[in-house]
């Protein structure tokens, strides 16, 4: 009975057996027919009838072994945003505006809070009503513990003194609502004034037209 043969040899014989098979496999022949003309013809069949031929093995091409994929690129970092602007607008604080009041009630506004001056008796402001004038003919009143040197011809106390009307500031949304009628009046009465008027009008127009932009908004 013949030997086994062990299982490694027997993996080699096979190994060796199927090689020539596997190299055929990657062989093509090549049919190079000549005809009658001289017309050279190759292809992979035998050759007609009357054709010379002639074989040739080549070896069978190969695709090219498959690379590895390529690589995508990184997309470059977004640009970083341009600086944004920052616009810095100065504005001025509102200017107030006040309310002033006549000795007969008549009301009139003021920008500096003070009201126009007026002259009044002293004695509306509670000094004493005496006065002395001296001499052998004075006359007028005198308190009799009144121990000033006599002084003939002066005055005391009388006469008027200077006083200004009384203001009180106003809330800047009634501020912005007199700008706006004063302005309205000055159209109202711009076409027709005369022509030296029109320019005083225009100036007060623009002041008021800026005093509104500075201190009203969009008002």
């Amino acid at each position: 009975m013949p030997q086994l043969l062990r299982p490694s040899l027997l993996l080699l014989l096979l190994a060796s057996m199927a090689l020539p098979a596997r190299l055929r496999a990657q062989e093509v022949t090549i049919y190079r027919c000549i005809g009658a003309a001289g017309k050279l013809t190759l292809r992979d069949s035998p050759c007609a009838k009357g054709e010379t031929q002639e074989v040739r093995s080549m070896q069978r091409p190969k695709d090219p072994a498959p690379g590895a994929p390529p690589v995508a690129k990184a997309a470059p970092p977004p640009a970083p945003p341009p600086p944004r602007e920052v616009q810095v607008i100065y504005r001025t604080p509102p200017r107030p505006m006040y309310e002033c009041v006549t000795a007969d009630g008549e009301q009139y506004t003021s920008d500096n809070g003070e009201g126009n001056p007026r002259s009044v008796p002293l004695w509306t402001l509670g000094y004493p009503m005496w006065s002395h004038r001296g001499g052998s003919g004075g006359g007028g009143t005198r308190p009799p513990d009144d121990r000033r040197p006599h002084l003939p011809g002066v005055i005391v106390p009388g006469g008027y003194t200077w006083v200004r009307d009384e203001c009180h500031a106003l809330p800047q949304q009634e501020v912005c609502s007199r700008l706006s009628d004063r302005r309205y009046e000055i159209i109202r009465r711009y076409n027709s004034a005369l022509q030296s008027d029109q320019h005083r009008l225009e100036l007060e127009q623009r002041g008021i037209d800026a005093r509104i932009a500075n201190d009203c908004g969009n008002y």
